[in-house]
């Protein structure tokens, strides 16, 4: 069940330059639509395939790198989920290999998988391991490969207490203004595993809240899209809301852009260690505080 920490929802009229006087009440169904949206979050947060389902991700070294429940193997799975030694994923340049152990059954798309080269995520849809409950995968990561596992019955899944927000706040549903760069532009973002992962930047989003002028870039995964990912911090960062910053997706209509905070989320890496989570790059810390969306109020 999702947890509000304030009872009653707070409604705050704001003046935004070209957009005008905010209302001083929420349009209808706003408010239906952003609890929508915040339950079906935290549905696939807890999903068999959600971050919480995650118990491994292991960086993979040149050559055999075996697999099963035996903890001194290079990766190590559930005891209770896996055989001691149920086969290896062999680095070979960029390349991975599957070698399952005699007997071990590994399937994928419902067949025995067999020795196999296995396609990771860097471009598209993995191919999917399924060694009895468990789920594995390869990733790729700043040229880096490893392998990441899911378990339906992972702890972190069962004990979840549930997400916190602040309380909808129409006044953090702003419209901004799309400054496009001449070409897009490729920045090296930084990511919570020391990683680097490359990310293409179309321009700027310029707003104002709360009467100060503020801007974001956005990130797209190719150029002319118009769904735009932003990563940012703000003075809420670290206290009442997660310390690595938040995300947030918005839709680009030409020029305009309409940001709402009250869907700023927590990245993966809030709720798994096993996230590689990218990281707001210096421009995107933003001098004021965005009491509005997803709280940090989870251990790590």
């Amino acid at each position: 069940m999702i947890r509000f920490r304030a009872a009653s929802i707070l409604v705050i009229a704001v003046a935004l330059g070209c957009a005008g006087d905010r209302p001083t009440e929420p349009a209808p169904g706003y408010v239906e639509k952003i609890e929508a949206f915040r339950a079906q979050r935290e549905e696939r947060l807890r999903s068999e395939t959600g971050w919480l389902s995650l118990v491994g991700l292991f960086w993979l070294e040149q050559g055999p790198n075996p697999f099963g429940g035996d903890p001194t193997g290079a990766i190590t799975l559930p005891p209770d989920a896996a055989p001691p030694r149920a086969g290896s994923f062999v680095l070979e340049g960029a390349v991975v290999r599957l070698v399952p152990e005699p007997g071990v059954e590994i399937l994928i798309d419902g067949e025995p998988a067999g020795e196999r080269v296995l396609h990771d995520d860097s471009a598209g849809s993995p191919d999917l391991l399924h060694l009895g409950r468990l789920r594995l995968h390869v990733i790729e990561r700043g040229g880096r490969r490893a392998v990441r596992v899911r378990d339906p019955e992972s702890p972190a899944r069962s004990g979840f207490p549930g997400l916190e927000f602040f309380p909808i706040d129409p006044s953090y549903r702003v419209e901004g203004r799309f400054r496009s760069y001449a070409q897009p532009e490729q920045r090296q973002i930084a990511t919570v595993v020391g990683t680097t992962t490359e990310m293409l930047a179309p321009g700027i989003v310029e707003f104002e809240l709360n009467g100060v002028r503020l801007s974001l870039e956005p990130f797209v995964d190719e150029a002319g899209q118009t769904d735009l990912f932003i990563i940012f911090k703000d003075r809420t960062s670290g206290g009442e809301t997660y310390g690595a910053g938040r995300f947030l997706s918005a839709a680009l209509e030409g020029e305009r852009v309409v940001l709402d905070f009250n869907k700023a989320y927590s990245p993966p890496c809030a709720f798994t260690s096993f996230a590689t989570c990218p990281l707001p790059p210096a421009r995107n810390r933003l001098d004021a505080a965005i009491r509005a969306g997803e709280r940090d109020g989870h251990p790590h």
